[in-house]
């Protein structure tokens, strides 16, 4: 049996630890919360795409069931080898992984050199021609459509990679983009650089160009990302089956007599796994770069 001084030291003790408890408890229940809020929020998000990839998991009695179920009984990997047996799915992921590249490569050298002139280089009339080159984004992509169109025609660029390339090499948003981070290095590497009698091509390619890789790879993922996504573009000016790109050929599967929707949400899968991936891997790369240049500019 404890000694009575040792028992009331035990409680005074006890009771001295519940009030830091319960503070503690208090000033982690908003982390707490809003932990769970993102989680939901996650999932809600989230949803489409794990109703698709647990469509093209089930047979094709268990897709058509009412309710249908979150989840297949039974998986049926079958549903991809027949989506690319059914629709040329391979050459599709090839013509847009081409015209994705080429649009991405294209938009990182032309946003450079635009957004270096416009940090680096004094010229009369430099900043009102930055806003000009920025009002171009309030233009909607709709009404680029028939010029482009034409001007594709006219150079005989129809059905080929250059007509599907060619009008999205060049970006504002890149170079507004790559001009605010640009403007965080410091004017001094500059100086050094020229007093070392270094040119401005070679300033650009070893100094800032390496400096801004955070940037860079934002701009690249954002550019990949969409053009991958083209739809109306490439309905305009591709028409043979073996140039179609992969947001075009998926409508191959749903134009079939018999409609099959694990087919589609195969094919669905197949198409947007690149870009899953490209996101999972550079996700911090678009954090950094969206936020390094975001104080001074």
């Amino acid at each position: 049996m404890m000694p009575a001084s040792a028992t009331s030291a035990y409680e005074v003790a006890a009771a001295g630890r519940r009030p830091a408890r319960a503070r503690a408890l208090r000033r982690a229940a908003p982390g707490a919360g809003l932990g769970l809020l993102m989680v939901l929020v996650a999932l809600i998000v989230l949803f489409p795409l794990l109703f698709a990839l647990s469509t093209s998991l089930k047979g094709g009695a268990e897709v058509n069931l009412y309710p249908p179920t979150l989840w297949p009984r039974s998986l049926d990997l079958g549903n991809y080898a027949a989506a690319l047996q059914q629709a040329p799915l391979a050459r599709f992921l090839l013509n847009s992984l081409i015209q994705s590249g080429a649009i991405t490569l294209g938009q990182l050298i032309t946003a450079s050199l635009a957004a270096f002139a416009f940090s680096f280089i004094e010229f009369p009339g430099r900043r009102w021609l930055f806003f000009l080159f920025l009002s171009t984004l309030m233009i909607p992509a709709e009404v680029t459509l028939i010029p482009n169109y034409l001007t594709v025609r006219s150079f005989g660029w129809l059905d080929t990679y250059p007509g599907l390339i060619a009008p999205y090499l060049a970006t504002a948003f890149g170079t507004f983009l790559l001009r605010q981070f640009f403007l965080t290095i410091p004017r001094e590497l500059a100086d050094a650089a020229r007093i070392d009698g270094a040119s401005r091509r070679r300033f650009l390619w070893t100094i800032v160009v390496p400096l801004s890789r955070p940037a860079l790879a934002t701009l690249a993922i954002y550019a990949f990302l969409s053009s991958w996504n083209q739809y109306l573009w490439p309905l305009l000016v591709i028409n043979s089956t073996e140039m179609r790109t992969v947001q075009i050929g998926l409508a191959l599967l749903q134009s079939q007599e018999i409609l099959s929707w694990s087919l589609v949400m195969a094919g669905v899968i197949l198409i947007i796994l690149p870009t899953v991936v490209l996101f999972v891997f550079g996700y911090r790369h678009v954090v950094r770069g969206l936020t390094a240049g975001a104080v001074k500019g």
